[in-house]
């Protein structure tokens, strides 16, 4: 036993929820970054243009999703050269075989291919032949043995969210709200859950609330202590940067959780704000403005995704203008704000508490 852990330990591979519930799903979702998001964005301002050449970008990459949430998992697991690029036909298989749960199928399999690649990489006299050759064919038998059943479990699971929050658009509204929200903030991948899920429409506009309800909300109640670049970095960058100060004191993640908790019904009830583009925005808040973009995108042209549970295309009156700028930007300051005030009164929340690491 010992023998072997030594051997795990020099292929560098570590068997923890670390290694693959935070570091790999961070990546993942950044790998759906920069292909099926930006590419998303880039064809939706190619088709509202008329600009053919940006909707063929776009569309290109778009297609490239699941080779490069494979490598971004490949590279998180700090694979080898010869298992990362082997990756990409993984990644190619997993999401095309996974269908609707495709990203959640490319991070399991992912994940065993690049582990079983790293086993055998540089151990014998003909490592370019037998280290792509094992990475691709236990990633690609996998795909094609669980990434259907995997795309039928997670399709399955978020068109339940999706209806649930159709029948109960109060209460549903509360959770899934309040727990991306959570997600968000904490150092795993709301976005690559998002993503995984396949959240889109209602619950989709409840997740971006709740995204942006921590995002806007720890940069506005934290600007006595960070100034400007606090502000710009929480909430345009990441919530996550208060996870220090969380840990040291909880009590600071009552006021944007509690904002969650009111514009996420808001944003089902009374504004029927869905998030119809690619549902790995409704993980993102106002990260880059992505999931404001993912709105607009899914108003002009919904996702495949958004498609599959019906969603048409729409053109966005007063109301829904109105839902998006109080649910993502104005809300989420006041109610933060004004409920920090509260715990600063009351002593729960001290000076410099909010105050983010150097």
């Amino acid at each position: 036993m010992e023998n072997f852990k030594a051997f795990l330990k020099r292929k560098n591979i570590e068997i923890s929820a670390k290694r693959y519930g935070i570091d790999a799903l961070g990546a993942m979702a950044q790998g759906l970054f920069c292909s099926l998001l930006i590419g998303t964005i880039i064809k939706t301002l190619g088709l509202q243009l008329n600009i053919p050449f940006l909707v063929d970008i776009g569309a290109y990459a778009m297609s490239m999703a699941g080779p490069a949430m494979a490598v971004a998992i490949g590279y998180a697991l700090k694979a080898d050269p010869m298992v990362l690029f082997s990756l990409a036909a993984v990644g190619w298989a997993a999401n095309a075989e996974g269908g609707a749960g495709g990203p959640l199928a490319v991070l399991f399999i992912a994940i065993i291919a690049a582990e079983c690649g790293k086993l055998v990489s540089k151990e014998t006299k003909v490592d370019l032949l037998v280290t792509p050759a094992v990475t691709i064919l236990v990633g690609v038998a996998l795909a094609k043995l669980i990434a259907p059943p995997i795309g039928v479990v997670a399709g399955k699971f978020g068109l339940m969210i999706d209806q649930a929050t159709k029948l109960q658009p109060f209460w549903m509204g509360i959770a899934v709200s309040v727990l991306v929200g959570i997600a968000l903030t904490l150092p795993i991948s709301s976005a690559a859950i998002c993503a995984a899920l396949t959240l889109t429409g209602l619950a989709g506009g409840a997740a971006v609330a709740g995204c942006c309800a921590q995002m806007v909300g720890f940069a506005v109640m934290s600007f006595r202590e960070n100034g400007w670049g606090g502000l710009v970095s929480q909430g345009l960058g990441t919530s996550m940067l208060q996870m220090p100060n969380i840990i040291r004191n909880p009590r600071i993640w009552i006021p944007p959780t509690l904002a969650a908790a009111i514009t996420g019904p808001l944003a089902t009830c009374v504004f029927r704000m869905e998030m119809n583009g690619a549902p790995i925005n409704s993980g993102m808040g106002t990260c880059g403005l992505c999931g404001q973009i993912g709105v607009w995108t899914g108003w002009l042209a919904p996702s495949e995704e958004a498609l599959a549970k019906g969603a048409m295309a729409i053109t966005p009156g007063a109301m829904d203008w109105l839902g998006l700028v109080l649910i993502c930007f104005v809300l989420p300051a006041v109610l933060s704000w004004a409920f920090c005030q509260v715990l600063r009164k009351i002593g729960w929340i001290k000076e410099n508490d909010l105050t983010l690491p150097d």
